[in-house]
């Protein structure tokens, strides 16, 4: 500030220097050409003075108009100056600001940069996941397809066992009934077994009482053949139990 007022002095100044050497000057070629050897009329050169006179009052005044004008000027000139100064700081204010924010957002960037490879690296794992996930499935599916296959022959084969069993709880019913009946008949055997062998145990008393009352030949012929057919018969049922 106090560089800028330095300046618009010496420009003032200069100004003023300007004016005054010029005044001079006129004022000088005025001297000399009232002073030159072709005089003219005291009554002309009077009234030429005068009308000098009159230029140079209104010369001042135009002088102090513009010193006037060029003081205002000035002032305008310093009350831009400040406003551009105040404006420069502020613009240099904002600069800083916008600086930092380019450098934050460069880091921003280059942090982003760097996700976006993590993010493209993690992409092709799980690209690279998905097509393992895609041949694994592909494998179960065909796990999937065997074991339904198996599934059906294991139904096929529990259905063939359902009906083997029917089939064989069928067949045991038979048997259990056919045991009860080989049973009923085993105890019927073994009835008639015990009735025979009563009877064989009675046969020698019957043979002593029969040969001590001694019919005769014909009729003992038929009585001496019931013993053989018992023991035959009791032969028998040994053989069928």
């Amino acid at each position: 500030m106090a560089a800028d007022s330095k300046s618009s002095g010496k420009v003032k100044n200069v100004v003023i220097g300007l004016l005054t050497l010029w005044s001079i000057i006129a004022i000088i070629i005025i001297v000399v050409w009232a002073t030159s050897p072709d005089l003219k009329g005291s009554a002309q050169c009077r009234a030429e003075l005068r009308d000098i006179r009159e230029k140079m009052e209104g010369a001042k005044v135009v002088h102090q108009e513009d010193k006037l004008a060029l003081e205002k000027l000035v002032l305008k000139a310093r009350e831009e100056k400040d406003r551009l100064e105040v404006e420069k700081v502020l613009l240099l204010g904002r600069l800083n600001i916008t600086n930092h924010t380019l450098e934050e957002c460069r880091q921003e960037n280059a942090v982003l940069n760097g996700n976006i490879s993590v993010l493209q690296e993690e992409v092709q794992q799980l690209q690279q996941r998905e097509a393992n996930l895609t041949r694994q499935l592909g494998l179960q599916e065909e796990q999937i397809e065997a074991l339904h296959q198996n599934l059906t022959q294991a139904d096929h084969q529990t259905e063939s066992c359902l009906n083997l069993k029917a089939s064989a709880d069928s067949q045991m019913m038979a048997a259990q009934s056919q045991t009860k009946a080989c049973e009923s008949n085993r105890q019927y055997l073994q009835k008639q077994l015990q009735k025979c062998k009563d009877a064989e145990s009675e046969a020698p008393e019957r043979k002593q009482q029969v040969d001590s009352s001694s019919p005769p030949k014909d009729a003992a012929t038929p009585l001496a053949g019931i013993p053989a057919l018992t023991v035959l018969l009791c032969g028998a049922l040994h053989l069928l139990t």
